[in-house]
């Protein structure tokens, strides 16, 4: 007979999960044995936190759930904000925590928190398991609610009892595909009539567009609709490069280059947006019509209230759409003229020779050393922003960052993820010196595991974002600054490569470099943030004026 824990890992098996991420404990540790019998990789990290990130990233570059475990109380508490992170950031990922038993306490209330009603608002569902017999039905549910849109956390609890507990013989649930409806013919027929109309359409892709299965039917739709496209910051790299119809990236939410073609057009095709972001346009008297196409009907936000929805499966119904649409747009390219102006401003001084870099230098540099499959991972800070305006994407979930929870420490791991899942490409981790202290510690699971992986820092001595719009709102230069390890001799510790950037042209080629010599490499480049203030502020308020 099984025991709850092997039974649960059978039906982890079941699921296809083949990684686990996490800090095992005390109350976990049947399931360690379970897992040690198993096919199941049990990957440790040093934090529970960048296992919930690496769980995550699994889900949004893959489209399954990822899987990540933790003890009770302290790191049951530690997932809790990449439990936020996967919940904002749609990304399907199943969160596995012990917990004392529920039949007898011998240890009273030592380290009990009540979990479930922790995760409740952070998950699609948080549930404790109090038998064993409902193991593989609560499972399966758990993986399906995980990646059914809108994808993503769900939180089970296994109490080291239930885990122990001899279990009667239970038949796994088999997964089964699951096929989403396609939008309704009469309402194909009026977003067809709507774009038909339109004098100057503009496609916006926002964060749901850069679904893993989306990508071939979206750059489709593009080709044949030849409509020009911008994209949010998490929409990125959703339609193949190549296009001639990209735009921009709206990386901020008005007045910027890319502004001239959104204000100036009278339909935008919203496919995939999801009001987690920030808003990229603003709605409101003498706005645009917005065509909302999402697998959901869109949620009514004082920012966004579309005009007309076509809701269904959304690969599938832009096909039937672009099928009433192809060759009879007269009007599709009336944008395009301004796109050579907006992308030629946004490449403004990226070949600057100051040091230290600007950002648009860093950002030209990275561009240039990566190949089209490449993945970078961003962390949060400043100089997301600027990947968000100048890097050109031309494939889908070649840039990963958070522009919904916008957590710091998340961009190591995600990088870590994205380095286990594709071996073979070059992974660029593109952190702040503050994001980066908050999970460095994750440098040695990445050597345990012998990943290749380099780690861009970007050092100002400070939380450089908020200290830029403590400046931006005339408060005093306060509390935002820090001192730093040498991070050179921080990665020596670790058994890695460590190298500092003196000089601007010294870049691109330590990249170039270090992604040869290949392993775990870490490059240390101070930043020059004036330029925030230069074109963010200055620059574009010319724009507002």
């Amino acid at each position: 007979m099984r025991n709850g824990a092997q039974l649960l890992v059978a039906a982890l098996e079941n699921e296809g999960v083949e990684r686990i991420f996490g800090v095992p404990g005390e109350e976990n540790l049947d399931v360690v044995e379970a897992l040690r019998r198993s096919k199941i990789e049990l990957v440790l990290t040093r934090h529970e936190q960048a296992a919930a990130f690496m769980a995550a990233t699994h889900g949004r570059l893959t489209g399954e759930a990822g899987v990540c475990l933790s003890t009770l109380g302290p790191g049951a508490l530690n997932l809790t904000t990449g439990a936020a992170y996967a919940q904002l950031g749609a990304m399907p990922m199943v969160m596995i925590t012990g917990q004392k038993g529920v039949l007898s306490r011998k240890q009273a209330r030592f380290q009990i928190v009540d979990i479930v009603s922790t995760m409740t608002p952070l998950t699609k569902m948080a549930h404790r398991i109090i038998g064993t017999a409902t193991i593989p039905s609560t499972v399966r549910e758990a993986f399906r609610i995980a990646r059914q849109e809108r994808p993503g956390p769900v939180h089970l609890e296994l109490p080291e009892d239930v885990a122990a507990e001899q279990a009667p013989e239970v038949a796994l649930v088999p997964p089964h595909p699951i096929a989403l409806p396609v939008a309704h013919p009469a309402a194909l027929d009026r977003a067809a009539q709507l774009i038909r109309a339109a004098r100057r359409p503009l496609v916006m892709l926002g964060a749901a567009a850069s679904r893993p299965r989306l990508a071939d039917a979206l750059s489709d739709f593009v080709r044949r609709v030849q409509i020009p496209f911008f994209n949010t910051q998490m929409g990125k790299g959703s339609v193949a490069g190549g296009s001639g119809l990209y735009m921009g990236t709206a990386a901020l939410s008005e007045r910027d280059y890319i502004h001239q073609a959104i204000d100036r057009a009278d339909l935008i095709i919203s496919i995939g947006h999801d009001t987690v972001e920030k808003p990229p346009f603003l709605m409101g008297p003498g706005g645009p019509t917005v065509l909302h196409v999402g697998y959901l009907p869109a949620n009514v936000e004082e920012v966004y209230f579309p005009h007309a929805e076509l809701i269904g499966d959304i690969g599938p119904s832009l096909v039937l759409l672009a099928d009433r649409l192809e060759g009879q747009l007269p009007n599709a390219g009336a944008l395009l003229p301004l796109r050579e102006g907006i992308l030629a401003h946004i490449a403004e001084r990226a070949g600057e020779s100051r040091f230290p870099l600007t950002p648009q230098r860093i950002v030209r540099d990275v561009r240039q050393v990566m190949p089209e499959d490449g993945v970078v991972c961003l962390d949060n800070g400043m100089y997301k922003i600027w990947f968000a305006r100048n890097y050109r994407t031309r494939v889908a979930n070649t840039l990963l960052l958070d522009n919904a929870l916008a957590t710091m420490g998340a961009g190591l791991p995600s990088a870590m993820m994205a380095s286990m899942l594709h071996p073979g490409r070059r992974v660029l981790a593109v952190c702040g010196d503050g994001g980066f202290m908050m999970s460095s510690q994750e440098l040695e699971t990445a050597v345990r595991l012998r990943l290749d992986l380099v780690v861009l820092i970007l050092e100002d001595n400070a939380y450089g974002m908020i200290r830029w719009k403590q400046a931006v709102d005339g408060f005093p230069d306060f509390g935002m600054n820090f001192g730093n390890p040498d991070f050179v001799a921080l990665a020596g510790a670790y058994g890695m490569q460590g190298t500092r950037i003196t000089r601007a042209e010294g870049l691109a080629p330590a990249l170039e470099a270090a992604f040869a010599a290949g392993g775990m490499q870490l490059l240390v480049a101070p930043v020059d943030y004036s330029e925030n203030m230069r074109v963010l502020i200055e620059e574009l308020g010319r724009i507002r004026e």
